[in-house]
């Protein structure tokens, strides 16, 4: 009898024995489950962590950033790239040559080998807005010497582009401008040397040239000097209040000779109202605005200047003559410096072409606006914004 009771505990215990581990083991597997979600989620949220990180650095350069793995297609690209290049849609897994269909940066990025690691281009993008863009590209090795990858780098230079063509265009224009007189004085002054000082009528008709084109150089170096001062800031304004009707009529005043000269009426438009604003600078602007509309509207014409108070204590300025007018191509480059809407008749009417250009600065330089209006053949129209000082005594100009 003992052994069947002995058999029976024995095995009894055996099978407790296996549950119990049995438990234990399940527990420790869950256990380590949990430990290894714990820790594989742990592992997501940092990579998500530095990922994050990564496209937050990679998105504050001011550079187009592209990452290319080793087949050439895109891993990553920076919001500055999507920016410079206008793009919209996802680009990951993308050749170059797919996403932008630039055959000239395909070839450079494909240009990469151990031989040549780096390069560096200035890529020319052609339209309507034409761009220059430096690309700076290098491949990725990794401990093998197997090309692992590229990254791609552009910089934006049209800005710097544009100031360098302006400086060229500016430097050929001066020295066009510098050029015609100074070739005129010289040669007259050699034609009087060589004999005809001795003729009075030729003489005195040479030496009225030279001082006629002396004169030019002067006003050219002056307004050179002026343009160099308003786009360095070094012009300091005396503002006070000014009493438009008034330095109108100054400024016609300095121009009725001028304008009897080809029977050209001068008409003003000017209520009784102030602005505020450098006196000198203002009358240099009027004066510029009033010679071009004499100058280049037509004889026996008019040219009317006006003024009207609108809303934001504004007052609008218009100068207007009546002569062929402005073709409409030509109406956003007028104060661009040297621009010439018709460079025959600017030349032999005279001038610097740098007048309209100083407008444009001396009336920025107030908080104002300056642009023109025209239709072809039926004259222009030239206006400008300045504050009203309604508040001021208006007292006469000196």
């Amino acid at each position: 009898m003992l052994w069947p009771i002995l058999t029976f505990l024995s095995v009894g215990a055996a099978i407790g024995l296996h549950f119990y581990w049995r438990d234990r083991l399940w527990r420790a597997r869950q256990s380590w489950q949990a430990e290894i979600e714990r820790t594989r989620e742990e592992y997501r949220h940092a990579s998500a962590q530095v990922q994050t990180q990564q496209e937050v650095l990679f998105n504050s350069m001011t550079e187009g950033f592209l990452l290319l793995d080793e087949r050439g297609r895109i891993q990553l690209a920076n919001r500055a790239f999507r920016t410079l290049f206008d793009i919209t849609v996802d680009l990951k897994s993308r050749t170059v040559l797919e996403a932008l269909r630039l055959h000239e940066l395909a070839e450079l990025v494909g240009s990469l080998s151990a031989e040549k690691p780096a390069v560096e281009h200035e890529l020319k993008l052609s339209g309507l807005n034409e761009r220059w863009l430096q690309v700076n590209a290098a491949a990725i090795f990794n401990g093998q010497g197997s090309r692992h990858g590229s990254i791609v780098m552009f910089h934006d230079l049209t800005r710097l582009k544009q100031l360098q063509n302006a400086r060229q265009d500016f430097v050929a224009n001066v020295s066009h401008e510098l050029r015609t007189p100074l070739s005129l004085i010289k040669g007259y002054v050699e034609t009087l040397l060589d004999g005809a000082r001795d003729n009075p009528d030729v003489a005195d008709k040479f030496l009225h040239t030279i001082d006629r084109n002396a004169e030019r150089l002067k006003l050219l170096i002056e307004d050179l000097l002026t343009i160099s001062e308003l786009e360095s800031g070094r012009v300091t304004l005396n503002f006070q209040p000014v009493p438009l009707m008034q330095l109108v009529a100054n400024v016609f005043e300095d121009f009725k000779a001028r304008a009897a000269a080809k029977n050209v009426r001068l008409v003003s438009h000017t209520p009784d109202v102030a602005v505020r604003a450098d006196a000198d600078r203002l009358e240099q602007v009027l004066a510029n605005l009033v010679d071009n509309a004499i100058k280049y509207g037509r004889a026996h014409g008019t040219v009317t200047v006006g003024a009207t108070p609108v809303t934001g204590g504004v007052v609008e300025v218009f100068v207007q003559d009546d002569g062929p007018g402005i073709p409409p191509e030509a109406l956003e480059r007028v104060f661009e410096r040297f621009f010439r809407v018709d460079k025959a008749r600017s030349r032999e009417q005279g001038g610097t072409g740098l007048g309209l250009s100083i407008v444009k600065h001396l009336i920025q330089s107030h908080g104002g606006r300056v642009w023109a209006k025209s239709d072809p053949g039926q004259g222009a129209t030239f206006f400008f914004t300045l504050p009203q000082d309604s508040g001021a005594l208006q007292q006469p100009l000196l």
